[in-house]
């Protein structure tokens, strides 16, 4: 599915702002505030983070202040719009430490070993994700025992272990936590 050209037809922005719009409604904030999820994949001051699939910045503006101004934040959308509403977002509350990118998440082109964490919070399972390529990419941008924290945790645990890139480690406030292996 080409979402970039889907993103440009007047239906797919017409779906795309309704999924924004649900995305930010104040229900899901009350039912599945960004807070005490972050607080589940256990981001610390000064971490360098990849947020994947960064949608509405729902998780954005919390991630940031949770690693502060010595950690960085990259966030990254494969939509067009999506980059565009988070952009929008961190300058209004004009916070320093987040780049918001459109990037593909199976080739991030980020530099191997650069991460501390990833948050996959909301993206897997998506249909468009092969996880064994999926995988293969964040094992190679995190850095050796770096975490890859996925929420909601689902079926894609078994394929996270059975890969043998990562090992499981906890499971807090429903988000389950991974270090990367082998490396």
């Amino acid at each position: 599915m080409d979402t970039e050209a889907l993103g440009r037809t007047r239906t797919g922005r017409f779906f795309m702002s309704i999924m924004a719009a649900i995305m930010e409604s104040r229900l899901r904030y009350k039912f599945f505030g960004p807070q005490k999820i972050l607080e589940g994949a256990g981001l610390k001051e000064g971490m360098k983070v990849l947020e994947i699939g960064c949608g509405t910045g729902f998780f954005t503006i919390k991630a940031s202040k949770m690693i502060g101004g010595n950690g960085q934040l990259i966030s990254m959308d494969m939509s067009p719009l999506s980059v565009e509403i988070v952009t929008k977002k961190v300058e209004e509350v004009d916070i320093k430490n987040v780049k918001v990118i459109k990037g593909d998440v199976l080739d991030t082109k980020l530099e191997e070993s650069s991460l501390d964490e990833i948050l996959i919070f909301g993206v897997i399972p998506a249909p468009m994700l092969p996880m064994k390529k999926l995988l293969i990419e964040m094992h190679r941008i995190l850095k050796p025992n770096g975490i890859m924290s996925v929420w909601p945790p689902s079926w894609v645990h078994y394929s996270i272990i059975k890969s043998g890139h990562f090992k499981y480690l906890n499971k807090q406030n429903g988000v389950r936590n991974y270090q990367c292996a082998g490396k």
